[in-house]
């Protein structure tokens, strides 16, 4: 019985610290970029487009699908670095906790 208790008492402690996680990654904001620098976009914790920056020289009529791969790969260098400061901010609360390879939290 005392060990079920410890138990709940250390999932409680889990919990406060996976809600401030939660809440620290929804801070962020993560800049991603592509076409080295030509376009970069501010994204957040919640995977929200902030901002966006395109520079001048890609507003050409002949190289609209060049700009549009670019918004694609910029978008997905943010989510990556979002991804990964998720990944290692998790890491932090759940260290030393016995959970099974491959289970992900909070998502």
């Amino acid at each position: 019985m005392k060990d079920i208790m410890g138990m709940m008492g250390k999932v409680k402690e889990m919990q406060a610290k996976m809600e401030k996680m939660q809440a620290e990654v929804a801070a962020l904001e993560i800049e991603g970029r592509s076409g080295g620098g030509l376009v970069s976009l501010r994204m957040n914790g919640k995977s929200e487009l902030v901002g966006l920056k395109i520079d001048p020289s890609l507003f050409k009529e002949d190289e609209v699908e060049i700009l549009e791969d670019l918004i694609i790969a910029a978008h997905k260098d943010a989510r990556d670095k979002l991804e990964a400061a998720t990944a290692e901010k998790t890491k932090a609360v759940t260290a030393g906790l016995p959970l099974p390879p491959g289970f992900k939290l909070p998502f």
